[in-house]
């Protein structure tokens, strides 16, 4: 008798099958490894200056060059990787907890409860999400937690609706319906019953959101807003090298690259993952 292969495994297999989609999972083990392994590699301190080497090009000494205080840019780009992609999953963990707690309780309840919460995801959504985060970390203060708390709160909506969707769907299952009627109590039935069937979504869409969770903290330190100097974030050095785009383009050049891979990887790992747990996509 042939063994019938389970949801997750066969979600595996159709994502496996997508090549861009595994060129994603690729830039984005390289730049957890880079972030692991990277910085006790490179060649210099992300903060060791050498005034009478500033603005170097790219060379065999400093592969990236160097920017204004003759720091080494491969080993603030590498060490950069480690503070996005910090920023990126944290933020997007503590959106995702915060968001399925509310979507859950909207879904599952109903009546008030959901009123309550789905009318505060709609006023925090009526905001553009950079400009919801700027107002959040202008309250707390600049610096790299502040931004990776405004991240956090500006994400919730976006992962509580999703969940509250999806529960609304699921509690009506005969499953469900039958956990009830022999006495299953309610928190049973939303972490035994409710939250194991809801994480498809959640997880496509968590893959997505460390992408834009990047961008947005990589727009934060642009702004000054987010990591502070020295701290080698790649959106912040962005901003430490408007000056020198015309004699010293390098110095921009390698930051927005390492962002540029970075979130392309996510995204096409995202795309891969929604293709694969989503029966709809499937042919």
């Amino acid at each position: 008798m042939q063994k019938v292969a389970g949801p997750w495994k066969e979600a595996w297999r159709g994502f496996r099958k997508s090549k861009v989609a595994v060129v994603g999972m690729g830039i984005v083990i390289f730049f957890i490894l880079l972030a692991i392994f990277g910085p006790l590699l490179t060649p210099q301190g992300i903060n060791e200056q050498d005034l009478s080497q500033r603005l170097m090009p790219p060379s065999s000494s400093n592969w990236m060059g160097t920017d204004d205080f003759g720091r080494d840019i491969l080993s603030r780009v590498v060490y950069g990787a480690r503070i996005s992609l910090w920023v990126g999953f944290l933020a997007v963990i503590g959106s995702v907890v915060v968001g399925s707690i509310l979507g859950i309780l909207a879904g599952y309840y109903g009546r008030w409860v959901d009123t309550i919460i789905s009318r505060i995801f709609d006023i925090m959504l009526a905001f553009p999400s950079i400009l919801l985060a700027i107002a959040v970390v202008s309250v707390l203060g600049p610096s790299l937690r502040n931004a990776l708390i405004a991240i956090a709160i500006i994400n919730v909506p976006n992962f509580g609706r999703l969940i509250r969707s999806k529960v609304l769907s699921i509690k009506e299952d005969e499953y469900i319906m039958s956990a009830k009627a022999i006495g299953m109590k309610d928190n049973r039935i939303l972490v035994s019953h409710i939250l194991p069937n809801s994480m498809a979504p959640v997880i496509v869409q968590g893959t997505l959101a460390i992408a834009t969770a990047i961008i947005e903290a990589a727009a934060l330190g642009f702004l000054g807003l987010g990591a502070q100097a020295p701290s080698p974030e790649w959106g912040k050095m962005l901003a430490d090298s408007r000056s020198y785009l015309t004699n010293a383009p390098w110095t921009m050049i390698f930051p927005g690259v390492a962002i540029m891979l970075t979130v392309l990887g996510f995204n096409l790992m995202g795309d891969g993952l929604r293709d694969a747990l989503d029966p709809r996509m499937k042919s």
